[in-house]
């Protein structure tokens, strides 16, 4: 009797063993080999602590943004409040230089979340500005325009979606594509496409889409519907000669933006932010 009960025991001992062994193993595979759990649990805290979170759109009008363009395209009204959402709609009006609309308050660093919903019928481009400044004086060598938005900017490109989450910088000296880096503005689909990153229209549940940029030093991080699309460490770029020029090395405003020409119906919603 009493070897049976001794031989129990070190079944019942060698079990948990091997049941925590699994657990432990199970639980590495949820972190990608080439994210840290650091990151991962960095990342969680920044978004679900109890630090204070700000709304910077109260759903009924536009206080506290403001339109920046250039004086011919004053006369245009895209940006409007609509069902408890800031809408932007150009469809139908091509004729018009790059727009934007950005906060009165500046941020230095931050987690913005939002949520925007795109339509099938709008072929247009947008984005998220993040310490951005506008230049109401500078003049391209064309001749054409007046002013112009300084900063990186979040992709959205609901027609070519998988560009959505990627960084551009819109900042003279670069007005390029900085994650990934590229010489311009130029991108290749079959090269940098991430095929697990969905993407709905306003026709599809759940009709609106997730997005969360975590701005921080100078690194920026973008999740696009719970996927990180960009994990970008811009030392050497975000504080180099060109963004000290234009005072957005360390802080500036949020805007969203119009494309020049485009032709664009896009809205966005739940417009929250955490100063870090």
């Amino acid at each position: 009797m009493k070897v049976f009960k001794f031989i129990c025991a070190i079944l019942f001992s060698l079990g948990l063993f091997l049941s925590c062994a699994q657990a432990k193993k199970e639980k590495q595979q949820l972190v990608p080999k080439d994210v840290s759990i650091k990151k991962v649990l960095n990342t969680k805290e920044l978004l679900f602590d109890n630090g204070t979170w700000t709304s910077l759109f109260n759903g009924e009008n536009l206080n506290g943004w403001e339109v920046m363009s250039i004086k011919e395209d004053k006369k245009y009204n895209f940006w409007t409040v609509k069902n408890g959402a800031i809408e932007v709609n150009s469809m139908g009006t091509p004729d018009h230089d790059y727009m934007w609309l950005q906060t009165n308050k500046e941020y230095a660093d931050f987690v913005l979340k939002l949520k925007f919903q795109s339509h099938r019928e709008s072929p247009g481009n947008s984005g998220v500005q993040i310490r951005s400044r506008y230049d109401m004086q500078t003049v391209e060598k064309s001749g054409k325009g007046k002013g112009w938005l300084d900063g990186p900017q979040v992709d959205i490109h609901p027609s070519g979606s998988w560009r959505t989450g990627l960084i551009y910088d819109e900042t003279r000296g670069h007005q390029r594509w900085i994650y990934p880096s590229l010489p311009n503005w130029e991108i290749k689909k079959e090269t940098y496409a991430k095929k697990l990153v969905p993407h709905y229209f306003a026709d599809e549940a759940p009709y609106w889409n997730d997005l969360v940029i975590i701005c921080k030093g100078n690194r920026i991080k973008t999740i696009v519907n719970n996927i990180v699309v960009s994990n970008y460490d811009g030392t050497g770029i975000l504080d180099d000669v060109w963004h000290k020029k234009y005072k957005i090395d360390k802080k500036g405003h949020i805007a969203f933006q119009l494309h020049r020409n485009n032709q664009l119906k896009i809205a966005f919603k739940d417009i929250v932010i955490k100063e870090l």
